[in-house]
């Protein structure tokens, strides 16, 4: 049991981390490396001239960019670790997992880790304006705990009193609201930081339905293999 949890957890979070890695250098990365030239001064709006919205931007650093992809790489490793200690527990309650149903334990996982959060609070860009970084960090950490189990109550939940208190779980974060700067003093125009936060969360989207169905993947092959060793 515990190489099946290791090798389907290493697989699919180096795969997909390596596949998202890729895809936020293509979409995610111009739009910070963007904002930071605000956030430095270099460049400023609402002047006197309009400001080019395609400004040159710094090439591929292979240094830079390589170190990304492998954090990248670790993150998702992280997080298949915790998908795939959800799966197992899920199919000891009779859920099927494999490659397809995988897609739907991803797409439960970009909700509870970037949809719920973000909800409240948005995906930011260098140079915003934001609360302090440690509040932040413990509302977020907080809803994600509180989305986990309030979809693990959906779907594994026998009664209302069950999806009542999901439904609870998943409002109450935002009841309480999120962490905000006390005035809005960030030079990024809002363009930017619109265009950032929709594409962090399609990556995001892009990057559990990947790791969902790796882990499903790997999962189901890792337990048909030891079915056959035994």
């Amino acid at each position: 049991m515990t190489s099946r949890f290791l090798i389907s957890a290493l697989f699919a979070g180096a795969l997909s981390g390596a596949i998202i890695g890729l895809l936020q250098l293509m979409f995610v990365q111009p739009v910070l490396l963007h904002a930071e030239l605000y956030e430095s001064g270099e460049l400023v709006h609402f002047g006197a001239e309009a400001v080019s919205a395609h400004p040159a931007l710094p090439g591929f650093d292979l240094m830079r960019d390589g170190l990304s992809v492998i954090f990248t790489m670790l993150t998702y490793t992280g997080y298949a670790l915790i998908l795939v200690a959800a799966m197992s527990f899920g199919e000891d309650r009779g859920a099927r997992i494999d490659g397809r149903w995988g897609i739907l334990w991803g797409v439960a996982g970009f909700v509870a880790f970037h949809l719920a959060p973000g909800f409240s609070l948005a995906p930011e860009v260098p140079g915003v304006a934001a609360a302090d970084v440690t509040l932040r960090q413990i509302w977020w950490f907080g809803t994600a705990i509180s989305a986990c189990i309030a979809l693990w109550l959906l779907a594994f939940g026998q009664n209302w009193a069950a999806w009542g208190a999901a439904a609870l779980l998943l409002a109450a974060p935002h009841l309480i609201g999120a962490p905000e700067p006390e005035t809005f003093t960030g030079p990024v125009p809002t363009e930017i930081g619109a265009l950032f936060a929709a594409r962090a969360l399609g990556i995001g989207l892009a990057a559990w339905v990947l790791l969902g169905s790796f882990a499903g993947y790997f999962w189901q092959r890792e337990g048909e293999h030891a079915a056959q060793a035994a």
